[in-house]
């Protein structure tokens, strides 16, 4: 493959709903560049993009993929992310190196949740941005219905290029209004045909000269006056108002047939932005600032994708954005410091990597075992420039992982901490007052794949299971109690005896005083006597859990001055806790969470409803952006384990939330008593 200057690169997203068919556009246009034989089918786990044995065997894509096509002087590198909420790292990817980004759409389905978040998640970082709506073979669809939802959502942005002529839910024909064509096809080839009238064409036709004369004054007067414009006007104005977000093109066809894709691939390729045209946010000096590729400037470039391979080492996605890189390169991790040169470098073809010279600023290279660079560094020459890292969406659902083999657990960590690495959606943490290890993820499919992996990489195979809850136990009243500890065996004996006042207070820490008179218990004791202390009040009385707010004053005692030693003072303090705390009211505490969701409006009664089911207290609501609403409550932490998934099918994926730990308080009662009798069996 030939190497390609900024101007002539193009790198494209294809982001959309899981299932309306970004993979099979992938492939179609792979077909139509003459790469492949056959347009692949992902029900048959046939397709370049998909290539993952996880992809296979489950029809559905997982991670992002990049293939490059040449396409007449251009090179255009193919990004396509996975739809699905579970696998949203995969999208953050793709948009992290697109300079543009095509949402599909299923003429069936029509403008989904998926395609909703991902396009106003574009949109919002000022992406160049179009439409394909697609599988127009499939039963009930429908273009003009889904153009319609467009239009009434975003108005005069929605710019119809390429649409169908219909003769009842058929198509017949499709019109290029850039070229003023019609054609029939048969797959990816094509007879003209006379152009067909209709109202809708009529309409959809005015929609796009409208969009093409708000791009320019003198192409507004020539619109006014009835002038024809040019093809070469038209594709100018669409590509000047998609860099400035005026314009978001509209096109169809139907993938897996590859009907009316050379139409799409011509019109989008031509009139997409070059990586030349695109701003990159960086930090440059200390201060934001943004950039475009630059070949003459000092090389750099961002890891976008990591990819954990056992065999080959850790593969990492770079887009250059200045300079140039080669075998040869010297560069440094801007995050560490750590000085290394590239070694190989490869153009990422799906599942096939192919060597690489030299790449140039505003291209995509794949490059193994970089070190310690992980996804969203920087590597350059000029230390002084960084690229702002993409944001990743939260992990919403907890797991515990357990070992199905004893002695796999360093293997199970290790494991984890490798996907971890390329994936920014995945969380690995071990619970030390749990002692579990417990992975969090997008949702049940997210973590189903990670489970999966573990056994198909790394060989080890771990059940889940929901994670315990790290409650607390604490007392409600004051209570006054001696400890003492006697013992004699001959020669010295043991001999510790304390009076300690026992009461609440509100912070965690166990507080430690003494008020002792007249050298009741020397000083020198006093450090054993809290130590027993902290030790005891690591398992609480109730079920064994740690127990915090306590105060304990030592405020009495006895020693022998031969027999008396720090530990037996030390076990008396222990003895003191072990009859006094049963007597102060001990109640068990579970952690309580500050719980904010943003979902639509329409949702609004259904999300308070699951809250208030999961013993949450809504405290608040406010308005947000995009005609969303802020939920604020406090939930019991216990509650939460499956609240994305429930979330996930009351809004149809439209909702997001956080959950940060609040404070610690009384579980209900009859609730106690349950877990309470789990944990002491």
């Amino acid at each position: 493959m030939k190497q390609y200057k900024a101007g002539n690169i193009k790198n494209i997203a294809f982001l959309g709903h899981g299932g309306s068919g970004k993979t099979t556009l992938t492939e179609a246009l792979i077909y139509n560049n003459g790469d492949i034989e056959r347009i692949g089918k992902t029900a048959d786990g046939a397709t370049v993009s998909d290539f993952d044995a996880e992809e296979k065997k489950r029809k559905i894509s997982i991670g992002m993929s990049v293939y490059p096509l040449e396409y007449k002087e251009n090179k255009i590198n193919l990004l396509d992310a996975p739809g699905l909420f579970d696998f949203e790292a995969g999208a953050c990817e793709a948009i992290s190196a697109a300079d543009s980004a095509v949402i599909v759409l299923s003429g069936k389905s029509g403008f989904t949740v998926g395609a909703q978040k991902n396009f106003e998640k574009v949109r919002g970082i000022g992406l160049p941005t179009a439409f394909f709506i697609g599988k127009l073979d499939s039963v009930h669809a429908h273009y003009y219905r889904v153009v319609s939802r467009l239009t009434g959502l975003y108005g005069a942005v929605i710019c119809p290029v390429v649409v169908p002529y219909l003769e009842g839910e058929a198509v017949k024909c499709y019109i290029d209004f850039i070229n003023d064509k019609a054609f029939v096809f048969n797959g990816i080839k094509s007879t003209e045909c006379e152009m067909p009238q209709g109202e809708e064409i009529t309409q959809m036709r005015e929609i796009m000269l409208e969009a093409v004369a708000s791009t320019d004054e003198a192409l507004m007067e020539k619109y006014f006056d009835g002038v024809k414009f040019t093809t070469e006007e038209k594709l100018t104005a669409i590509k000047k108002g998609m860099l400035t977000g005026d314009i978001c093109p509209v096109f169809c066809g139907i993938q897996q047939s590859g009907d009316a894709i050379p139409v799409f691939a011509d019109i989008m390729f031509e009139v997409a932005p070059a990586a030349i045209d695109g701003k990159i946010t960086v930090t440059k000096g200390g201060d934001s600032a943004l950039i475009t590729p630059d070949e003459t400037a000092k090389a750099a470039a961002f890891v976008f994708k990591t990819v954990a391979d056992p065999f080959v080492g850790k593969l990492s996605y770079l887009k250059v954005i200045n300079g140039k890189l080669s075998g040869d390169s010297k560069l440094k991790n801007v995050r560490t410091g750590e000085e290394f040169r590239i070694g190989k470098l490869m153009w990422a073809k799906g599942g096939k990597n192919e060597d690489a010279d030299t790449v140039f600023a505003g291209d995509i290279a794949v490059v193994s075992k970089l070190g310690d660079v992980l996804t969203g560094d920087t590597i350059a020459e000029n230390t002084d420039i960084s690229v702002v890292p993409a944001l990743f969406p939260n992990p919403t659902l907890s797991l515990a992982v357990f070992p199905l083999n004893k002695g796999d657990e360093e293997k199970i960590a290790n494991g984890l901490n490798r996907l971890a690495e390329e994936d920014l959606t995945l969380n690995v943490a071990y619970n030390t007052e749990t002692k579990e290890q417990v992975i969090s993820g997008l949702g049940e499919q997210h973590i189903d794949v990670v489970v999966s992996r573990l056994k198909q990489k790394f060989g080890v195979n771990v059940e889940l299971k929901t994670p315990s809850v790290a409650y607390r136990e604490t007392i409600r009243k004051p209570v006054k109690v001696q400890g003492r500890y006697k013992k004699q065996s001959g020669g010295h004996g043991q001999f510790g005896d304390v009076w300690i006042e026992f009461e609440p207070h509100s912070g965690d820490e166990l507080i430690f005083e003494e008020k002792v008179f007249g050298g009741a218990v020397p000083k020198n004791f006093f450090p054993a006597v809290e130590k027993g202390l902290q030790e005891s009040v690591k398992q609480g009385v109730l079920a064994g859990f740690p127990m915090v707010g306590i105060k304990a004053t030592l405020v009495d005692g006895s020693y022998h001055p031969v027999d008396s030693s720090e530990m037996s003072f030390k076990t008396a303090a222990s003895i003191a806790f072990k009859d006094g705390i049963p007597n102060a009211s001990p109640v068990l505490l579970e952690p309580i969470g500050t719980l904010k969701v943003y979902t639509n409006e329409e949702s609004l009664g259904d999300v308070i409803g699951e809250i208030n089911k999961r013993r949450g207290r809504v405290i608040g609501m406010n308005p947000m952006e995009n005609k969303l609403q802020e939920i604020v409550s406090e939930i019991p932490i216990s509650e939460t384990h499956d609240f994305s998934t429930a979330m996930r099918s009351i809004t149809q994926g439209r909702a997001s939330f956080t959950i940060d730990f609040e404070r610690y308080e009384p579980v209900p009662e009859m609730l106690a008593k349950d877990i309470i009798e789990k944990h002491k069996n």
